[in-house]
């Protein structure tokens, strides 16, 4: 049995409470407290700003909203989250965080989409003492405070595990053609995480091809496609890789349409509704589910350490569950698919996940 439907949903928690997503291009999300202590002097709160990748994914809005609660929890600080509405505007998110630095906020939150293009903007942040925290990906520069992000390789590796354990479950061997559809081509941490899982595979399942990877663009209705045209070229396919939660979602889709879960093996990284759905309605195997709450939280919680002249760690490990229908209940599960039951404190976020 799966937990009761909430009164509040995830997507209004993160649309109301966690986000306040209203369609706009750039979005201001102000959170604050009255404790003493921003760079002013006096009473004023930090202002920091957070530049996430994507407004049009539920994976930022999580990241935002932990950013949020962190300020809150702190009780000094200001947070205004800006991002483009898509991963592929890498252009307009470094013109974002470029109007951000002539702002001169007290710190900088950065989920950057690119591994190079952002790097001068970094480096001239940190120059003006404007200190910078990233999340999520590595640029190409070790001029930063901290760096939160999920071990991609190592997760990667966990969902190669989990596809062999479902291709033995579901389809009943462990050899032939699996597909792998990814979001973007040329951005690391697909990279690493594609790669971890190809790496792995080899090991422990040397007689599974992998075709692709296959490139969406980030698009649901794409990824879609790729996987329609896969099972067609393939029918005796093992099942699917997807690297994302919108990879995730076009091919979970294709496979509620064939009548295919419980079928074909599926694991896919991340989480949003649809792909919870899926999960639940057998679609999708398994979730590798990543933090992006605590990436946010921590974010907010190292820029105020670093300010105040406390040590923060230079790399963060921020971890990466297994999440299928066998321990979708348990409460550390549930406080990663739905941000308004996470328990956390500063205090826990310092010494653990």
């Amino acid at each position: 049995m799966f937990l009761e439907e909430r009164a509040v949903s995830r997507r209004d928690f993160l649309r109301l409470g966690g986000f306040g997503i209203t369609g706009a291009m750039l979005l201001g999300v102000m959170g604050c407290g009255e404790g003493a202590g921003g760079s002013q002097g006096g009473n004023e709160p930090y202002n920091f700003t957070v530049v996430i990748k994507a407004t049009d994914s539920e994976f930022w809005q999580v990241m935002a909203s932990g950013a949020r609660r962190a300020s809150k929890d702190l009780g000094k600080v200001r947070v205004n989250v800006q991002g483009p509405p898509s991963e592929a505007d890498i252009e307009q998110q470094v013109s974002i965080l470029e109007n951000a630095i002539s702002e001169q906020p007290d710190g900088i939150l950065l989920a950057s989409s690119s591994s190079d293009a952002t790097v001068p903007l970094v480096e001239r942040a940190m120059s003006q003492d404007i200190p910078v925290v990233l999340v999520d990906n590595r640029i190409n520069t070790d001029n930063y405070v901290s760096f939160l992000a999920t071990d991609n390789r190592k997760a990667g590796a966990k969902a190669a595990e989990t596809f062999v354990e479902f291709a033995r479950k579901d389809v009943g061997r462990t050899s032939g053609k699996l597909g792998l559809v990814s979001a973007f081509a040329g951005i690391k941490v697909l990279e690493e995480r594609d790669g971890g899982f190809t790496a792995r595979l080899r090991q422990i399942a040397p007689e599974i091809e992998v075709i692709g990877p296959r490139y969406v663009n980030n698009d649901i209705a794409q990824a879609a496609s790729v996987a329609e045209d896969m099972l067609t070229a393939n029918p005796e396919l093992l099942g699917f890789f997807a690297d994302n939660n919108h990879t995730g979602d076009g091919v979970a889709r294709v496979i509620a349409q064939r009548d295919l879960g419980g079928k074909k093996a599926v694991v896919a990284f991340d989480t949003d509704d649809q792909e919870i759905n899926a999960l639940k309605n057998g679609a999708i195997d398994a979730l590798i589910v990543q933090d992006p709450f605590l990436m946010g939280y921590k974010g907010i919680l190292f820029l105020v350490d670093h300010i105040e002249g406390r040590e923060v760690p230079k790399n963060v490990d921020t971890g990466a569950t297994v999440v299928t229908r066998d321990n979708f209940n348990d409460p550390e599960v549930q406080g990663l698919l739905y941000p308004e039951k996470r328990e956390i404190t500063p205090g826990q976020a310092r010494t653990g996940r």
